[in-house]
């Protein structure tokens, strides 16, 4: 019985998807690129970091627990190989935490295919 060999490591930085582009696919005051994730927003903001993190695959508590965001901004930025630093995952959530859960759902969405 022999076991197979590996002959190529996995690419560093490949988190799961093939596009690597380096930025965010919209800008953070860019509502009207979606509006319903916009209108959701600003109704309901812990709604829809609830339902940004289901459709990204974590558990949709994290919307709601302090860091959480955080936490699933600097998974997303690693995962679909955006720039930046866990400090600036930090301060834009804290600073910027309504346009940043709408910059993030609108990601999410335009990765998965849902919106153009």
């Amino acid at each position: 019985m022999s076991n197979p060999v590996v002959t190529q490591q996995p690419a560093a930085g490949s988190y799961g998807t093939n596009v690597q582009t380096g930025e965010w696919s919209t800008g953070l005051c860019s509502c009207f690129k979606d509006c319903l994730v916009c209108i959701c927003g600003l109704c309901c903001p812990m709604a829809l970091g609830c339902y940004t993190a289901n459709i990204y695959g974590e558990n949709c508590c994290l919307g709601c627990v302090p860091g959480g965001m955080t936490a699933l901004r600097t998974h997303m930025r690693m995962t679909y190989g955006i720039q930046g630093t866990v400090c600036n995952d930090a301060l834009m959530t804290f600073f910027c935490g309504f346009c940043e859960t709408c910059r993030m759902a609108r990601e999410v969405r335009i990765r998965n295919g849902d919106v153009s």
